[in-house]
């Protein structure tokens, strides 16, 4: 779709985020200087995995990954983090950083690694098709909500500034901007009209370019904008951390599936696929849901139900397509209409 906006790009500040790296548990020598978690398990661990991931999972593997060192499967084994914008981190192991474990935004992370031959073609041959946890799209306001916002055509007030990460390099993006597009645009059936809110939305609302899910929250904590889009377990995250924010979940939003997927060229396969396992047992789910991610468990789910409201339409991946159709439509890097949209909003 042809997008016919005034170039705004005097508007427009960017800022850039380093993935951030820690050991949990480190048992080799090496070690990044940063520590998420702690050191349990360090003196007695043989084995270091290393697990890429997007930016905003931490609280959930900083729960996930001692428990799976206390485990029989995790004896002695150390895991190194290393988080950051998902397209950034997923063509990063595509030229070769180290990693025996990925946990992507979003599926087309993953399948480049496919495409790469560092992850097998079954990667998401299970039930849950290689998500163990997953959200839904969330807008975070001020305490108090004092721009009133309750949906999406609430974004395109006059004046309203609304941050999200950039497409161009974040995975949490392409799901911020799917989830207004699939409502507007009444599951993909109407494009058009999907194409022109979005283009709305950013060219006359969104200021800032983050990198990431985790850059365009502590953008919004540091007082820039009036809306945040973002991961419910984000909004959460924030929330418990005592910030003077809230979140309200649109009546229509989207389905977000967060994949994970062992690196075959791990030298330590066997091991990285112990600790994909344990994100699927009882314990592991529960652990996803403590730290506000949707569990895939349908027992686990109901015993969170209340934590986790369900909205009144939930539009899923599956609605619009699956990647495969929606990636290269909206979002190749050179001819999506939402990467033209951004492109041309941002000169």
């Amino acid at each position: 779709m042809p997008v016919n906006k005034p170039n705004l790009s005097k508007f427009w500040r960017t800022a850039t985020v380093l993935a951030t790296t820690g050991v949990l548990a480190v048992g080799c020598g090496g070690g990044a200087s940063d520590v998420a978690g702690g050191d349990q398990g360090a003196a007695g661990a043989d084995t270091t995995l290393t697990l890429v991931a997007y930016a905003v999972p931490e609280p959930g593997w900083s729960k996930i990954i001692p428990a799976f060192a206390a485990s029989e499967e995790g004896k002695g084994v150390a895991v190194r983090t290393s988080y950051g914008a998902s397209g950034d981190q997923s063509r990063a192991v595509a030229d070769g950083k180290p990693a025996d474990i990925v946990n992507f935004s979003v599926e087309p992370d993953v399948t480049r690694l496919v495409k790469a031959d560092k992850v097998a073609d079954d990667w998401s041959a299970g039930n849950t098709k290689g998500v163990p946890f997953g959200s839904v799209v969330s807008l975070v306001v001020r305490k108090g909500n004092p721009k009133g916002i309750k949906d999406w055509d609430d974004l395109l007030q006059p004046g309203l500034e609304v941050v999200t990460p950039s497409p161009l390099s974040s995975g949490s993006a392409k799901w911020n901007l799917l989830a207004p597009y699939a409502a507007k645009s009444n599951g993909g059936k109407d494009s058009a009209a999907g194409l022109d809110f979005v283009n709305k939305l950013v060219t006359e609302h969104v200021k800032t370019r983050p990198g990431s899910g985790r850059e365009a929250t502590d953008v919004f904590l540091q007082g820039t904008g009036d809306v945040l889009i973002s991961y419910e377990n984000e909004a959460i995250n924030v929330e418990r951390q005592g910030k003077d924010v809230e979140h309200v979940n649109p009546p229509q939003t989207f389905k977000i599936e967060n994949p994970v997927a062992v690196v075959k060229t791990s030298a330590h396969a066997d091991k990285a696929k112990a600790l994909e396992n344990f994100l699927f047992t009882a314990e592991g789910q529960k652990l996803w849901a403590e730290a506000g991610f949707r569990p895939v468990d349908p027992a686990v789910a109901a015993d969170f139900a209340k934590d986790f409201p369900t909205p009144e339409k939930l539009w899923t991946i599956a609605d619009l397509g699956g990647w495969k159709e929606v990636d290269p439509a909206l979002f190749d890097k050179d001819n999506g209409s939402i990467t033209k949209i951004y492109k041309q909003a941002t000169g």
